[in-house]
């Protein structure tokens, strides 16, 4: 079967191999690797077939704002991971949410999300679409019936974060489709921190699923950009609409390295996942620490939860130092081998404070509703030797 082909039969292939393959349509050129299409806009045989392309008769490429083939690649081989019918390629993460709420909601419409997500999400949320007149309330994110009490008529969309970031929260994404369904709102779920590797929404009955490619599925910290998956209807009608006129577009170039990010994700997330377990494990042992969080350990109340709905603990690892923020920086500090950053996914083990960084933004309230202390100290555990990790960790203890 030639790679031209692949599209129809996605579906007949592994995960593994979708992860390769996937979304590649050969040109007449023969490349064996998927090419990068740096292009603005494409030239018609015709102005009827001009017409025909932008009046959507006809299939095909128009402008890069919203139909690129580097692009198209990306979002097939992602949405044929994610078990969609339709992916949606975007600038950044928080450009992917937002294309999911501006593009599928309007001024009036409700929204409850989990307390528990990325503090530039809940930035996003309480100033600017609220701004906008759609108002979010948040609940905890693992408290089913805090969920429900929390839906109103006017409700449309449920958005969570699981694992959450930082603290690897969970919610049991099948109970809560069921809760969302019954209400007829639709229940998004951002997947960052497992990727379709270790879960897969969709298959659990959510209706999007969202990602932030710039972490794992990129993995080596180089470009920008985001994912919105789900059905040809909701994804391929309010989301694409909103890319088409808004123009928070994916570049070709950043498309190619996500896809060769996709080629490696599965063997990358597994490496991730058994660093992070061995530093969990190992962190719990230390006197210095009071609290380790990683859905992972038998000590997390939601471990058999995270072993029914994922294939694997993902990489993030945080912890709470005996302490305040005094001690949670000099461990940072003192460190040689981490990169200090915010970012996550990436080949290199980062540090972060999330208080003064990746939450800064949070009121003193919204940080201590989210659980967010000054002691909190996460770490994106990378692909260098786990021994030397925790030899850098232990210098900034002691």
């Amino acid at each position: 079967m030639k790679d031209n082909d692949l599209k129809a039969d996605v579906s007949s292939f592994g995960f593994a191999t979708n992860a390769v393959r996937a979304g590649h349509k050969r040109t007449n050129e023969n490349e064996h690797s998927e090419p990068i299409f740096t292009t603005s806009s494409f030239v018609f045989s015709s102005a009827a077939e001009a017409a025909a392309r932008f009046s959507g008769e006809e299939a095909g490429n128009i402008y890069s704002r919203f139909t690129n083939p580097t692009v198209r690649a990306f979002e097939q081989r992602l949405a044929s991971l994610e078990g969609a019918e339709c992916c949606v390629a975007t600038a950044s993460g928080m450009s992917a949410i937002t294309a999911t709420i501006l593009g599928l909601l309007k001024t009036g419409d409700h929204i409850v999300s989990s307390r528990s997500i990325f503090g530039t999400t809940t930035v996003l949320l309480s100033n600017i679409i609220a701004g906008l007149g759609i108002e979010t309330t948040f609940v905890e994110l693992s408290d089913l019936a805090a969920w429900e009490k929390a839906i109103r008529p006017e409700t449309r969309l449920l958005f969570l974060e699981t694992p959450s970031n930082p603290l690897g929260e969970l919610v049991d994404i099948a109970a809560l489709s069921e809760i969302a369904h019954k209400h007829g709102c639709l229940l998004a779920v951002d997947n960052c921190l497992c990727t379709p590797a270790l879960q897969q929404p969709l298959k659990l009955g959510a209706d999007i699923v969202i990602h932030s490619a710039t972490k794992y599925i990129d993995g080596q910290g180089r470009c920008m950009g985001g994912a919105v998956c789900g059905t040809n209807d909701v994804v391929g009608g309010g989301v694409f609409g909103f890319l088409r006129s808004a123009g928070p577009t994916m570049s070709a170039f950043n498309a190619w390295v996500f896809l060769k990010g996709l080629e490696t994700l599965s063997l990358r997330m597994s490496a991730h996942s058994a660093a992070a377990m061995e530093l969990a494990e190992w962190l719990e042992k230390q006197t210095e620490v009071k609290t380790v969080y990683y859905p992972g350990l038998q000590s997390h109340p939601q471990h058999a939860l995270a072993k029914l709905q994922q294939s694997g603990f993902g990489g993030v690892v945080s912890f709470e130092l005996q302490g305040g923020k005094e001690e949670s920086w000099r461990l940072i500090d003192n460190t040689r081998l981490l990169s200090i950053t915010a970012n996550l996914g990436d080949a290199k083990t980062t540090i972060t404070h999330p208080a003064t960084t990746t939450h800064g933004r949070l009121t003193p309230e919204q940080r201590a509703e989210a659980g967010i202390s000054d002691s909190l100290i996460r770490v994106a555990v990378g692909l260098e030797d786990i021994n030397d990790i925790k030899a850098d960790l232990l210098r900034g203890m002691r």
